[in-house]
């Protein structure tokens, strides 16, 4: 978790320590990741739907409600919740993502896209795979 520390805590211009917890599930496509955070709920949602808001493949789903892989799966897309916990003053955040496009594939692609100067999305806009 070293990177992640770090890297929040940079940008955060504090300390911060990040619990995260990637699940192992027997799918053939996918990956769901959960991370637990201390913050407001709606804070953490609203800066997310505002750093987020010009990106063509992430999608932060409507506050309160979890990503699941059968809707990413076979596309480039990256779903993110913000769910508030039970406990006061803490937040999940569970992101969905295709490990084969979005990890690898879909992202060398949209990285030459943008490496040439050429739509971020070209030819990475297919509709995710169902079911």
């Amino acid at each position: 978790m070293g990177e992640f520390d770090q890297e929040f805590s940079a940008l955060a211009g504090r300390d911060v320590k990040v619990q995260f917890t990637p699940h192992l599930v027997p799918a053939n496509r996918g990956i769901l990741a959960t991370t637990y955070v201390k913050g407001d709920a709606k804070a953490i949602y609203d800066t997310m739907v505002a750093a987020y808001a010009d990106e063509p493949f992430i999608e932060v789903l409507p506050m309160g409600e979890a990503p699941s892989t059968r809707h990413i799966r076979g596309s480039n897309f990256c779903h993110i919740g913000v769910v508030a916990d039970r406990r006061d003053g803490r937040a999940i955040v569970i992101a969905a993502l295709d490990n084969l496009t979005k990890g690898s594939s879909g992202q060398a692609l949209q990285n030459a896209n943008l490496m040439l100067g050429i739509p971020e999305t070209t030819g990475l806009m297919m509709a995710p795979l169902f079911p």
